[in-house]
């Protein structure tokens, strides 16, 4: 998070995402899909903590430059080479992931190190100072990466986590420096949703790209696709129709934004990117065989994935308004309710299920606003 004030002024009526930031949004679209691989691969419980140890540093760094986005202007020749350095860096990091944990640690925690040092460094030529989140990378986490990457075995696992842990924590501890900070109230929830839609993105491509592989496409193959892509479009339909509105305006009325940018924007998100990698998982194993009984791993990433989703909009929305959001944690439940059946019914039946709830739950908001106005 940006540690200096711009000079500019914070009410502009409009600062609109440049071009580099959606070029720069390309090669993590390359991340969440390596995650995703790699979760597919190694969906048990060891594998799921490892995947969440690659994913944070890599989506740190996007949530550092989107940041510096946010409160700088970038639009100029020099902030787009940082921005592209740092895009270098997040693509040897993606290309790094499938053995994180095996011959290429060094050039992921190396890649990160970079990644950081640029953003320390831009933030240093903009009058920022070495402390809070920016320092912390490029002087103790990003260090700790590349010192893992040497390490072996479980000892990488650890020294990473830590550095997980240490990166998240730091926005926190470091609350009273960073109020001060003027961030545009209409250009952040922007990137985030971005974000937001590549993780979407990414369910697309695990829906189509097993069955467009094929040399035959099953009904079976076609009626799990199409289920697949209701139940996509009702994680699209949770976030956007609703909760993007919802962030704009808590952020833009928040008497402490950086509240809102760490609870909501980078936390809250995490989860929910998370989340969607987790169903992602879940719904390539059940377009390739929809008339199987989903693996235990993969059932509990898509009915696991589905629910987490939901649960964190009551977060969000408990950290935005002090409300519940009743109706997506009812959901939520239902959903969870639904983990017994996994091992009973086939992938299709599976799928059929979530995606009643998810398109009953919007119809449900629908009637509730027009009702009484309230989400």
């Amino acid at each position: 998070m940006s540690e200096q004030p711009d000079a500019d002024s914070e009410e502009e009526s409009e600062k609109r995402v440049t071009n580099a930031e959606l070029f720069f949004d390309l090669v993590f679209v390359l991340c969440v899909t390596e995650v995703s691989v790699m979760l597919h691969a190694h969906h048990t419980g060891a594998g799921v903590f490892r995947a969440l140890v690659v994913f944070v540093p890599m989506y740190w760094t996007w949530v550092g430059t989107s940041v510096q986005a946010s409160t700088h202007d970038v639009d100029n020749h020099q902030d787009r080479l940082a921005i592209f350095a740092i895009a270098l860096c997040g693509m040897f990091m993606a290309l790094a992931v499938p053995q994180a944990f095996g011959s290429l640690g060094l050039l992921f925690g190396a890649s990160y190190l970079a990644a950081r040092i640029v953003l320390a460094l831009r933030m240093v030529r903009l009058g920022g100072v070495l402390m809070g989140p920016y320092g912390a990378g490029a002087l103790v986490t990003g260090p700790l990466l590349t010192v893992g990457g040497l390490l072996h075995g479980e000892l990488r696992t650890v020294l990473w986590a830590v550095a997980a842990v240490t990166d998240l924590s730091t926005p926190a501890l470091a609350r009273r420096r960073l109020e001060a900070v003027r961030i545009h109230p209409t250009h952040l929830p922007e990137r985030f949703s971005t974000f937001v839609l590549i993780a979407l993105g990414e369910t697309i491509v695990s829906v189509g790209a097993p069955v467009a592989a094929n040399a035959r496409v099953t009904a079976a193959e076609v009626v799990a696709v199409a289920v697949s892509f209701v139940l996509i479009t009702g994680l699209w339909w949770v976030y956007f129709a609703y909760a993007a509105d919802a962030i704009r305006h808590a952020l833009t009325t928040a008497a402490v934004r950086t509240d809102i940018v760490r609870q909501v924007l980078s936390y809250g998100h995490l989860s929910l990117v998370g989340s969607i990698i987790a169903v992602a998982v879940g719904l390539t194993e059940s377009v390739q065989h929809p008339g199987r009984v989903l693996s235990t791993g993969g059932g509990a990433l898509l009915v696991g994935g589905c629910a987490l989703y939901l649960a964190t909009f009551g977060y969000t929305r408990w950290r935005m308004f002090r409300v519940h959001s009743t109706t997506r944690l009812i959901v939520a439940g239902l959903i969870l309710a639904t983990l017994p059946l996994v091992p009973l019914l086939p992938a299709l039946a599976m799928l059929s299920l979530l995606a009643a709830l998810l398109v009953g739950l919007s119809r449900w908001e629908y009637v509730r606003i027009r009702r009484d106005g309230r989400n």
